[in-house]
């Protein structure tokens, strides 16, 4: 297990998901890759996914094989692939049976979740990650505290209002990064 001071605890997360989406802004995303390279990515966009009461969460209905994972305890990796090329990242928030996660939509030089994916060659193995413990993915405390946009979330039109509105979309400003 890594001892670095600087990675995030798991009792960040333990928290509202609309409170850690926006604090994971300015924070860094690392990446340990097979080759042993570690790439750091400074997170520039989130989103908030507000557990089963949030029409545009995966959890919204119910626990099923693919949301397992987002009704354990914060701090975990949820990913899940859609148009069957693009791993999207998510960190599961709140205490147990809370069903709350963060997708990370941008990184600095990156925009747009699927892209995100891509870059840190994600695939299935990742679900489940513990960020407290893992040697391939966490997140580290940049000692920042960016200022920060908010917009309604992206692609979530099949939710309904009051949903579509909600600005539950975090953006870095740029002037902080």
């Amino acid at each position: 297990m890594r001892t670095d001071s600087s990675r995030i605890p798991n009792s960040f997360f333990l928290r509202d998901v609309t409170q850690v989406a926006p604090e994971l802004l300015g924070k860094l995303l690392v990446r340990r890759f097979d080759d042993g390279t570690i790439h750091k990515f400074k997170i520039t966009e989130t989103e908030a996914y507000r557990g089963g009461e949030d029409k545009a969460c995966h959890a919204n209905k119910g626990l099923t094989p693919r949301t397992k994972v987002m009704f354990d305890e914060g701090g975990l990796v949820y990913v899940y692939l859609i148009y069957g090329m693009y791993w999207m990242l998510n960190f599961v928030t709140g205490e147990v049976g809370d069903s709350s996660a963060v997708l990370i939509r941008g990184v600095e030089g990156i925009s747009g979740p699927g892209r995100v994916g891509r870059a840190l060659l994600l695939d299935k193995s990742f679900y489940g990650e513990n960020l407290a413990t893992s040697e391939r993915i966490w997140v580290e405390d940049a000692r920042e505290n960016p200022q920060f946009i908010t917009a309604p979330r992206v692609g979530i039109d099949y939710a309904g209002e009051p949903w579509i509105s909600i600005p539950w979309r975090f953006i870095l400003k740029e002037s902080s990064m």
